[in-house]
């Protein structure tokens, strides 16, 4: 389902415009060798966004930390990935992509044998912080790199659908490929294998074309209030107490500011005035909920079928292989639908399968064969993933050509930040009470999910979706 906003990605650099002095022709090897290298780092960053989470009991018995220790672990890295998104699209132009990919891709590895080698959990927590800084940064880059190496549009419109399918096996496969290593070898082996990765994609990018550098404005202020609000907010959450009571003061303050700023700065990074368009604030909305069902979902469930049910790492990962494995195809009958039926129709109909998905899941408890399980979790994902591309395409109708790009980097910014929200809430929920805190966390997911489906009714119909 998180690929699903590549879409929105090639938009972002579609109307960012990156340019080429001389683009390679996707004859050459060297084009061939460019889109392996994209691809590669695009699938490392979306597996390191899913891998972990079967991983946590292990992190948690070596390292200690409890509940709280094992949220920062996803947090830190989504966190620092979908604040930073805001404006590693500018700075990949700025320095160039083949630049910024490079950068990107060695910090990322460095980064990934830290957290192996990490011998406490703030260490390990520190490391996921700089994962998610360089992941911002490749995401952007793996993308321009892609689409500068193909001068032909049809070669390029395959290129990165090939590069867009790489993101989607690697959200898939992460769930098991963590299991795997973690039962197999040790939870540190799901860091230490993106070392090879890295390497290679590191060597590849020796023959990738070299990229302009092209002036591209920065919200300095605007990107560091962000980042202020949303880690001070999700503290608050996570650790409570005195502290979290200081953390959710600071991160109000850090919001006024943010919103001062951005009504100020001549070009923001989050253009205050898109929300005042329904459309882009009904569809935002509806990501944010979409993505605070399914990560939070599966990082609960993660720890449902090891903590409660007793299961291995492995038999965790492989019972998310049914929900996770439909999502490619979901994602194409949701195009289709939207081509012949507008937006409106398939975001409906999506988010009312998952908030009835959600609902069934409320019957699971600890004595819940866990293949029914895995079964019940199919409907919720399968509505997310019908929900997500027209919402897409529905935003990108919504606002005019020139900030397609812009509003594609709030829309995933805003669903990334919602995610890493939803764990931190719902891990501070279970560990009151497994069984009980999963529940509400349900219904409050279906809750959402509701809301934000009454306000999609709410939109255009397909004679005037781009209105």
């Amino acid at each position: 389902m998180s690929m699903n906003v590549t879409r929105d990605r090639a938009q972002l650099q579609d109307s960012q415009g990156e340019l080429t002095p001389k683009p390679m022709e996707s004859r050459t090897p060297s084009a061939a060798l460019t889109l392996t290298a994209g691809l590669l780092g695009f699938a490392l960053v979306c597996l390191d966004a899913s891998i972990v989470n079967v991983a946590l009991p292990a992190i948690g018995s070596s390292l200690g930390g409890g509940m709280s220790g094992l949220q920062w672990v996803v947090d830190a890295y989504t966190l620092a990935f979908a604040a930073l998104m805001l404006s590693t699209g500018a700075f990949s132009d700025r320095a160039g992509a083949s630049r910024a990919y490079a950068l990107g891709a060695a910090v990322f590895t460095l980064a990934s044998a830290a957290c192996g080698l990490a011998p406490n959990l703030p260490a390990l927590i520190g490391a996921r912080v700089v994962q998610g800084v360089a992941a911002a940064v490749v995401l952007p880059a793996s993308l321009a790199l892609v689409r500068q190496a193909y001068a032909d549009p049809a070669r390029r419109a395959r290129a990165v659908a090939l590069w867009a399918a790489g993101g989607s096996a690697a959200v898939a496969l992460g769930p098991v490929v963590g299991g795997l290593l973690t039962t197999a070898w040790d939870w540190r082996g799901i860091f230490f294998v993106n070392l090879p990765v890295g390497v290679l994609i590191l060597a590849l990018l020796v023959r990738a074309p070299r990229s302009r550098r092209r002036p591209a404005p920065l919200d300095l202020p605007g990107q560091v209030t962000a980042v202020v609000a949303l880690t001070a907010l999700t503290f608050a959450v996570i650790e409570g107490g005195t502290a979290g009571w200081a953390a959710l003061a600071a991160a109000l303050v850090a919001i006024a500011l943010f919103l001062r700023i951005e009504a100020r700065r001549p070009h923001p990074v989050v253009p205050l005035g898109l929300f005042r368009n329904r459309t882009v604030a009904v569809t935002v909305a509806a990501g944010a909920a979409v993505s605070v069902a399914f990560y939070s979902m599966v990082f609960v469930f993660s720890l449902f079928f090891q903590q409660v049910q007793g299961r291995s790492a492995l038999q965790a990962g492989l019972m998310f292989l049914p929900m996770t494995g439909l999502i490619a195809v979901t994602n194409v009958v949701a195009g289709k639908l939207a081509g012949r039926h507008g937006a409106r129709l398939p975001m409906v109909l999506g988010q009312g399968l998952a908030v009835a998905g959600l609902l069934v899941t409320l019957y699971v408890d600890a004595g819940t064969p866990p293949v029914l399980v895995a079964l019940l979790l199919v409907p919720m994902a399968l509505g997310c993933a019908l929900t997500v591309p027209p919402l897409t395409a529905a935003m990108m109708d919504a606002v005019p050509a020139e900030r397609a790009g812009l509003a594609a980097g709030v829309l995933n910014a805003a669903r990334q930040m919602a995610g890493a929200l939803g764990i931190a809430v719902f891990g501070a929920l279970i560990s009151d009470g497994f069984v009980a805190g999963m529940r509400l966390s349900v219904v409050i997911s279906a809750a959402l999910l509701t809301v934000t489906g009454l306000l999609s009714f709410r939109l255009a119909g397909p004679s005037a979706s781009s209105a």
